[in-house]
């Protein structure tokens, strides 16, 4: 079978199966492994929606307010951001912070920790 053609077949079973590589893989995984995942994607998604943010509106590493391209730079990379080093850098981009604190339990609620 010629590589256009198995293509196109496994074109048709992925979208005749609803194929999901990634569905159920929670479910296999170790727990403590699951955790570190989920730790790690929460860190790399905060430096691209850093990034992405700084994009959307156009501005450059080098324009950003109070800090050198450099420092945006190691800082859209970094693993773990002070808040008071984020709070500068959204007030430079003309953002706010908001931290909530989430329930894990049914009866509590939201909890505002920190509006800027």
């Amino acid at each position: 079978m010629n590589c256009m053609a198995y293509n196109k077949i496994t074109k048709i079973w992925k979208s005749k199966m609803r194929f999901n590589p990634i569905s159920g893989l929670d479910a296999r995984m170790n727990p403590e492994t699951l955790a570190k995942a989920r730790k790690l994607y929460e860190q790399e998604s905060l430096n691209i929606k850093l990034k992405a943010l700084r994009g959307k509106y156009g501005i450059k590493q080098e324009e950003v307010d109070n800090f050198s391209q450099t420092a945006v730079s190691k800082l859209e990379k970094r693993k773990d951001i002070k808040i008071s080093t984020l709070i500068d850098y959204l007030e430079s981009l003309g953002f706010g912070l908001e931290i909530t604190a989430l329930p894990k339990r049914n009866n509590a609620k939201k909890e505002v920790l920190l509006r800027t």
